[in-house]
């Protein structure tokens, strides 16, 4: 994969386009690497997007034919790779953007979900492809789909491994929006634009309790989102935000 840093925005490229950028686990490990070290006084977004006609095409097939593993072994491999990049996306503190520029399907599908702001061009597909080589779904998929498309949906896409277009994705949610093919460039550039504007490391703990509470009974969700609300009163971007609402301007955050 490619990795670029340009004005506080950190750009990953998947960039195997001749095998629709499908993933091995070298790379997902490379990409949870990249991403677990993520600083948000450096970066105002990571975005993702993909070299060629696809985003992701998923998981690499022809390794899965090759590859001779125990259970354990298996458990192993994906622990570290496509399960290790599943909590590095979810717990990075710096806001992740897909550029959804084409079909994600299995993985690819999965990497979308796991991203905090998501837009597609209006050709692309997708599809939780998984069945269709006799896995589950993974790299988070089994947290991120029922939350983010409901249950039914869910197991629908978990179950039979459809492809379906983008419309779909947006109304079920595993997308921001779609637009044009000559419009994601400008599309992405005004989202960037406006988190430059944001404080990235509130952002950073709005998403870390956001992600915390998913699980949480409402009671212990409550006194956690208070603990952390309590931390962000003591920061330098709150101080900055009352001043300049104070003094009717516009803030000046720098992380």
């Amino acid at each position: 994969m490619q990795v670029t840093d340009d004005a506080g925005i950190q750009r990953i490229t998947f960039d195997r386009p001749d095998a629709l950028n499908a993933f091995t686990t070298d790379a997902a490990a490379e990409l949870a690497d990249v991403l677990s070290g993520a600083d948000p006084t450096e970066f105002d977004a990571i975005v993702l997007t993909g070299a060629g006609r696809a985003f992701s095409a998923g998981g690499d097939v022809e390794s899965m034919a090759t590859r001779e593993e125990t259970p354990e072994e298996a458990y192993e491999r994906i622990d570290e790779t496509f399960g290790r990049l599943a909590e590095e996306a979810l717990s990075c503190r710096v806001p992740i953007v897909a550029q959804v520029n084409g079909d994600a399907v299995g993985a690819g599908m999965a990497i979308v979900a796991l991203t905090d702001f998501a837009y597609a061009v209006e050709s692309a597909r997708f599809s939780a492809a998984f069945v269709r080589v006799g896995l589950i779904p993974d790299t988070g998929g089994t947290f991120l789909l029922p939350r983010l498309v409901g249950l039914r949906a869910a197991k629908d896409l978990a179950f039979t491994g459809r492809f379906f277009d983008a419309g779909e994705a947006a109304d079920l949610g595993l997308v921001n929006g779609v637009v044009g093919e000559d419009q994601l460039d400008d599309r992405i550039d005004d989202l960037l634009d406006t988190l430059r504007e944001r404080p990235t490391r509130t952002i950073g703990l709005a998403k870390r309790t956001i992600h915390a509470n998913l699980g949480r009974g409402f009671e212990e969700a409550l006194d956690y989102e208070n603990v952390v609300q309590s931390q962000a009163y003591g920061t330098q971007e709150h101080g900055e935000g009352v001043d300049a609402f104070l003094a009717d301007r516009d803030p000046e955050f720098h992380s």
